[in-house]
């Protein structure tokens, strides 16, 4: 049984939340080398509120899944204790919504306020709200009171080290466990003081201001981790403790020094690029990371080597595969999907099992499919049981419809007299599995279904007659709107049930 202990912020070594770097395979890649906590990179409140919370059961992974079926944040058992959520948020609702979605899922949650990026800073997120301390005060203490889970802030510095250490002081009244400080000054609020100044924007190659990171470290009591010294003075692990006494702060957090060699983290010093490289190739795999986003990092670690063959045929890669074949990891990659579809093929087989010995007994079933190859043009069984209803004074069919999280599948179950029905085939979208249900019915019943090769079909003649109808009321000039009356007879009742995951 996992033991949950609060996550401490002293004396560790921290993988830096970064954009496109912080997914899955890197955090655990990082872990393995000897980062004590890795930071997520920064997901926006609103795109997590639209993601529902999948348990991958394949990948033995828990997914946030976008409406598009896009995975937004996916972790595993082996970070949980670990894994600090950052977000991007200007709202304390927003916030605390998304971070009671998270929570049970990771060890933290981070406001970010100090990226200048456009991305980030657009809608007053990032390093705009160190123009707002009333807002930074009104999340983060919303974010301490509502969750159970530590929460920290990442900043960057201000353009004075006494408006830095006020605003510092003021956040740490709000309760939070920890402030990750980026040494430069935000570009956001700098802009105004460069131009009076004359002084040039900070970017990674101006030195870390290590004063005012010890300036914050003595002024407050919580831990202060220093962010900010890859280009300065980590160029080794040795190098992460000489960071920390120029800061005098608690903890380091490490960014681009790991996204170049995650290995940074190592005691006994880096280890090759290449067995690095391919290290992180089978978390990507084994955990199916997108190829563009595998592949940009893979491109970051190989940086003057990206003019090389193996660098030109990384940048050619066009699929995982693609890429592992370019690191000789072709067996890997064809070993590894192997498994996965074996182990989703038996999933499948034990959900369906468990759907036959747990379902309603009551439920009539046949393993059906609906083809609409097999049917004329706008002519579908539901169309046909609907009519049947109705020639038979029963209410109209009711469909229930449920998702199965494992493959995202349909199943749909039909109640008409009383009665339930049901395919025990899953479909791949709710109309299908609604059509299914239907076909089930009417075999029961022993009522046509309309195939084209059912003989008679009433339903097409009825049309017909309707559409001539409608060309001689044309010619006599008469209103052209069909009656809503007639409509229905031939229109596929849609069902307004929310499809739940099962």
């Amino acid at each position: 049984m996992t033991v949950n202990t609060p996550l401490c912020f002293r004396g560790k070594k921290i993988l830096a939340p970064m954009v496109r770097v912080g997914t899955l395979p890197m955090r655990l890649l990082a872990l393995d080398y000897g980062a004590d906590i890795v930071y997520c990179e920064e997901l926006i409140d609103i795109k997590m509120l639209q993601c529902k919370r999948v348990i991958n059961e394949v990948l033995e992974t828990v997914d946030f899944v976008a409406p598009n079926e896009r995975v937004v944040f996916r972790t595993c058992e082996r970070e949980r204790q670990r894994v600090v959520f950052q977000m991007g948020s200007a709202d304390a609702e927003r916030a605390l919504a998304v971070a009671k979605l998270v929570e049970s899922d990771v060890a933290g949650i981070d406001i970010n306020m100090g990226c200048p990026k456009e991305y980030s800073t657009k809608g007053g997120m990032g390093a705009a709200l160190l123009s707002d301390p009333d807002k930074i005060e009104s999340i983060l203490t919303t974010l301490v009171k509502g969750i159970c889970k530590p929460v920290t802030c990442k900043i960057r510095i201000l353009p004075s080290v006494e408006d830095t250490v006020n605003l510092v002081k003021r956040i740490e009244k709000t309760g939070i466990a920890a402030i990750a400080v980026h040494g430069r000054k935000s570009l956001v609020l700098s802009f105004f003081f460069c131009l009076l100044e004359r002084k040039k924007e900070e970017r990674p190659q101006h030195p870390v201001h290590c004063d005012v990171i010890k300036a914050i470290s003595e002024a407050v009591s919580i831990p202060v981790i220093a962010n900010g010294g890859s280009h300065d003075f980590i160029k080794e692990y040795a190098d992460i403790e000489t960071f920390e006494k120029a800061t005098a702060a608690s903890s380091v957090m490490i960014a681009r020094a790991a996204m170049w060699n995650p290995s940074i983290f190592r005691k006994e010093g880096f280890c090759p690029l290449k067995d690095v490289m391919q290290d992180y190739i089978k978390y990507a795999v084994r955990y199916d990371n997108h190829y563009t986003n595998t592949k940009y990092c893979l491109c970051q670690m190989l940086r003057e080597q990206l003019e090389t063959t193996q660098g030109k045929k990384l940048h050619a890669a066009q699929s995982t595969q693609e890429i592992c074949e370019v690191f000789e990891m072709g067996d890997f990659y064809e070993e590894t999907t192997a498994i996965f579809e074996t182990k989703k093929t038996s999933l499948e087989t034990k959900t369906e099992d468990e759907d036959d010995q747990m379902g309603d007994p009551d439920v009539i079933k046949m393993a059906v499919r609906f083809d609409k190859r097999e049917y004329p043009p706008q002519i579908t069984p539901k169309m046909y049981l609907l009519e049947w209803c109705r020639k038979e004074k029963h209410p109209q069919p009711v469909y229930e419809t449920v998702q199965r999280p494992l493959d995202r599948l349909f199943c749909s179950v039909v109640t008409v007299a009383e009665r339930k029905y049901r395919s025990t085939l899953w479909d791949k979208s709710k109309k299908l599995a609604e059509q299914a249900a239907a076909i089930v019915c009417l075999r029961t019943l022993g009522v046509p279904e309309g195939k084209l090769c059912g003989g008679e079909n009433h339903l097409i003649n009825k049309r017909k007659r309707q559409d001539q109808e409608r060309l001689i009321n044309r010619d006599h000039g008469e209103d052209l709107a069909e009656p809503s009356h007639k409509k229905a007879n031939f229109t596929e009742e849609t069902s307004d049930v929310n499809v739940p995951k099962m």
